[in-house]
């Protein structure tokens, strides 16, 4: 499905850099600090307390997806582990930017879980400034290692204009989890992790993982099924397109405006064009959109062709599930299933 390979802008700097250190630096002071006020003001119940929160394994998240792996694996939690979900308020992954309490978590937790792509650069200034120096980490890129893809501009998809010129390299599409296939080996390298921090419950967290993945491969047979058995094999998105890995998996071809991580949000007339084009050639019944749309260039597109009689449909790629989805219980398992719901009708 290669047209081009996507290029842009890396933002290592070291302007960044050193104000991301003295971010670190400043949070750790304020911690510490709080911890002295604390301690001072509050006696035997306060020691108590502490006491038992260090006894706790701390887990810090980046994203929805690797939060609720966690909390499958950890299952009753035997450990009694505290789980963070760092992108708890429904900011977008490519936007996110750590505050000084943030940057404290991730320093002093036992296990940091991370996503590892262009938008994590800060990441690596907060592991350096660890104050745990057990800190054990999964990186979900570099656990893939040659399973991460390069982002693709395909035919018809709008450039990124907000590039520099002479300042470019391939950049690594960051959507990972939107593969159950991916999602069931990062599994097992977090499971990994947590028995190594805990292993008396070893035993626990492995006989979880196989019962997880187990439903992890129920509901990858049910997408190869459906797209096994569906009328058509293309999809076309106006809006960004996240969902390559998903895709890849299955054999689907796609269209879309814009690539995953682009900051673009507004298509160009040549762009538009060619997504109506695409929907009246291959007579598609849908036109497709992700999740916090406004649906503006969907209902362009569609108004573009021949019948402009086509759906809008929403598939959610997990980039701003909350910490409130999630205790009201959004999981992983249950997006991806209303995603194949929404994906069997669009190949219908």
């Amino acid at each position: 499905m290669y047209s081009y390979k996507r290029l842009r802008f890396r933002r290592h700097g070291t302007g960044r850099s050193v104000q991301m250190k003295n971010m670190i630096l400043t949070a750790l002071v304020i911690a510490c600090m709080a911890v002295l006020l604390c301690a001072c003001g509050s006696g035997n119940d306060q020691q108590t307390q502490d006491a038992g929160d260090a006894d706790r394994i701390q887990i810090v998240a980046t994203i929805f997806p690797e939060y609720d792996w966690v909390r499958n694996i950890l299952g009753d939690d035997p450990a009694n582990a505290e789980v963070t979900l760092l992108l708890d308020k429904g900011v977008d992954l490519h936007s996110f930017q750590p505050t000084s309490e943030d940057m404290m978590r991730v320093s002093s937790c036992d296990l940091f879980i991370y996503v590892g792509g262009e938008s994590d650069q800060w990441v690596e200034d907060a592991l350096a400034e660890s104050v745990n120096e057990n800190i054990r980490t999964v990186d979900l890129m570099e656990a893939l290692g040659d399973r991460a893809k390069e982002e693709e501009v395909v035919e018809g998809m709008q450039e990124n204009t907000g590039l520099g010129a002479g300042e470019e390299e391939p950049e690594l599409d960051e959507h990972v989890w939107l593969s159950l296939r991916n999602a069931s080996f990062l599994c097992s390298q977090i499971e990994k992790e947590i028995a190594q921090i805990d292993p008396d419950n070893a035993a626990v967290y492995e006989a979880n993982l196989k019962a997880y993945q187990k439903k992890l491969d129920e509901l990858d047979q049910q997408y190869a099924q459906t797209v096994k058995q569906a009328k058509v094999k293309t999809l076309v998105f106006a809006d960004r397109f996240p969902f390559r890995y998903l895709t890849d998996d299955y054999g689907l071809d796609y269209y879309a405006a814009f690539t995953g991580c682009s900051a673009e949000s507004e298509a160009s007339f040549e762009t538009i064009q060619f997504l109506a084009k695409k929907v009246d050639e291959l007579k598609l019944p849908c036109v497709m959109t992700i999740e916090n749309s406004d649906q503006k260039i969907a209902e362009t597109v569609i108004r573009t062709t021949k019948t402009k009689d086509q759906k809008i449909l929403t598939m959610n790629s997990m980039q701003s599930v909350t910490g409130e989805d999630a205790a009201g219980g959004a999981s992983y398992l249950g997006i991806m299933a209303d995603d194949l719901t929404v994906l069997s009708e669009a190949l219908q």
